[in-house]
């Protein structure tokens, strides 16, 4: 069974989004939330919501953000509780993320890279597995102790 991945992107990701689904969707299960048209003024948390929300819901094991430097959307997506978002612009921390820190949604920047490094990025994110080893696991279960806190 393919893996289902959640992608969206605002006006800023737009382009690169869909380069990437076109690339992708013959490896995995691509579940495409938007935006579906250019417009220049949607705006990221909308989708950073609808991405992250089919990762929390189960209908999607991975999520995937694109919007102009990926940074907005990063923000947006951490702001619900049990995404662990990263943006990653190097192909270490976009493997590294998910094996040490259980990340489930990448967001890149798509006036930071080009489709290629997208590409190998998005594959180094969606092939890696958390590991599960005790240090790692300790420091999993206090990030979700942050989240639980009221502040």
């Amino acid at each position: 069974m393919k893996l289902r991945v959640a992608v969206g992107a605002d006006h800023g990701g737009f382009t690169l989004k869909n380069e990437l689904i076109a690339r992708l969707s013959t490896r995995y299960d691509i579940l495409d939330l938007g935006a579906h048209r250019f417009d220049s003024d949607d705006d990221y948390p909308d989708f950073a919501e609808k991405v992250s929300q089919a990762v929390i819901s189960g209908k999607a094991g991975r999520g995937l953000l694109v919007c102009g430097s990926g940074v907005g959307a990063c923000i947006a997506a951490n702001k619900v509780p049990g995404i662990r978002a990263g943006l990653c612009h190097d192909t270490y921390s976009a493997r590294q993320g998910v094996e040490h820190d259980d990340m489930n949604v990448l967001c890149l920047g798509a006036r930071i890279v080009g489709v290629e490094l997208a590409l190998e990025l998005v594959t180094n994110f969606l092939e890696a597995n958390f590991t599960h080893e005790q240090p790692y696991q300790r420091r999993l279960e206090k990030i979700m102790a942050l989240e639980r806190k009221k502040l």
